[in-house]
């Protein structure tokens, strides 16, 4: 049911959180005003530009989680990709390596393990059921999914959840064809048949007055315009380089770090799109330790493409190296779940949402999770104020 008399929905942030809380918003019949502070949608979902086309991290949407389902119900899901079955290597004790060793030995764990309580550390719940090879392996693995240098430091439950998700066999992991900013650019057209009204370089520097405001930016950020020292939560820091390569064929698709918890992925193997022909796009993400610098994070990386891709620094003809602080999603620490994040509703008719916010998923799964739930908030509020009920 529409509601064309009412005051508009105001969406700061033009990322993956923000558009589909505008989409949200609107296919309940909100007139919703997005805002946007940049000249481009997207945020970190946005991939640079050619000739290599390269994501701001190792973006996947999974096709058994709520956020594939949602764009399928609403023909917004881009083509994707899928990973190849074969290609998958580990670094082991500095050598490569076909067989991960102690990692196949947490599968079993992981498969009947039931309820997992938050309050101890994830390398101590493994620990206390398996060998130390074994909890070591499997934390360092995580890396993947954590974005951290220590997988193991943090809850228990959050580490089991993602390495049952992120190692299911056949993969559930999915990548856009041609880079996230075709998922942006999806999202934005679905926002604009609704009726969203998107304004770019738009940067909204306190809450307008009147109707309800979704707030979908990184929680830094969301501090200053709140004006609220409580929106805090600990996330990763982590270290990326992208490499461009003349290519190889015996060069892997990845390589796990299980010897300093990184990962290196050549996403032009689902994806030749990616990069010029006979060319392949490498990137490498370490999750950066105490006082280490990205020149630190980045020689981590160089050593493990020297493990794992022969002659690349020959071969190599691009490189993008970035510093992510602070905006790679949410990390629970033991004790804590995701109940316990900044909560969506912040009173005064003001909603948050992102990927360090109250709301369940995977990765990229939690924006969408916390940005519907603001969005049919918002609206509930505006009706509410409608009908005085």
């Amino acid at each position: 049911m529409g509601m064309p008399n009412s005051t508009p929905i105001t969406v700061v942030g033009g990322g993956i959180a923000g558009l589909v809380a505008a989409i949200s918003a609107a296919e309940a019949g909100a007139r919703v005003d997005l805002h946007e502070a940049h000249a481009v949608l997207g945020g970190r979902a946005r991939s640079s530009l050619g000739p290599y086309i390269a994501n701001l991290g190792p973006h996947a949407i999974y096709s058994d989680g709520p956020l594939w389902s949602w764009l399928k119900a609403r023909d917004l899901l881009p083509p994707c990709a899928q990973p190849p079955l074969s290609g998958l290597r580990f670094r082991r004790q500095g050598e490569l390596r076909r067989s991960p060793g102690p990692l196949l030995r947490a599968l079993p764990l992981l498969w009947h393990s039931g309820d997992v309580p938050a309050a101890p550390s994830l390398a101590e719940w493994v620990g206390e059921r398996a060998p130390t090879l074994v909890a070591d392996a499997l934390c360092r693995f995580m890396a993947v999914a954590t974005f951290t240098a220590d997988p193991g430091a943090l809850a228990a439950s959050f580490g089991v959840e993602r390495a049952k998700r992120v190692l299911r066999v056949p993969s559930a992991a999915r990548y856009v064809r041609g880079g996230w900013t075709v998922l942006v650019d999806r999202l934005a057209e679905g926002a604009a048949r609704l009726g969203v009204r998107i304004h770019l370089q738009s940067p909204v520097d306190r809450l307008p007055e009147g109707g309800p405001v979704v707030v979908a930016t990184e929680l830094d950020r969301a501090r200053r315009l709140l004006d609220d020292d409580s929106l805090r939560w600990p996330s990763g820091r982590v270290g990326l380089l992208d490499i461009g390569l003349v290519a190889r064929g015996s060069d892997p698709f990845i390589v796990s770090d299980l010897d300093g918890a990184g990962w290196a992925e050549r996403f032009s193997q689902p994806d030749p799109t990616l990069a010029p022909t006979g060319h392949s796009l490498v990137q490498v993400q370490v999750g950066l330790r105490g006082t280490e610098t990205l020149e630190d994070g980045v020689r981590r990386a160089e050593a493990l493409l020297d493990c794992g891709f022969g002659s690349w620094r020959e071969r190599e003809t691009w490189r993008r190296r970035s510093l992510l602080d602070g905006s790679t999603g949410a990390l629970d620490l033991p004790g804590t779940s995701w109940r316990d994040r900044p909560p969506i509703d912040r009173g005064d008719g003001v909603f948050l949402c992102g990927d360090s916010v109250a709301a369940p998923g995977l990765l990229s799964e939690v924006a969408w999770a916390s940005a519907t739930s603001a969005g049919r908030a918002a609206v509930h509020l505006t009706a509410t104020r409608q009908t005085g009920r």
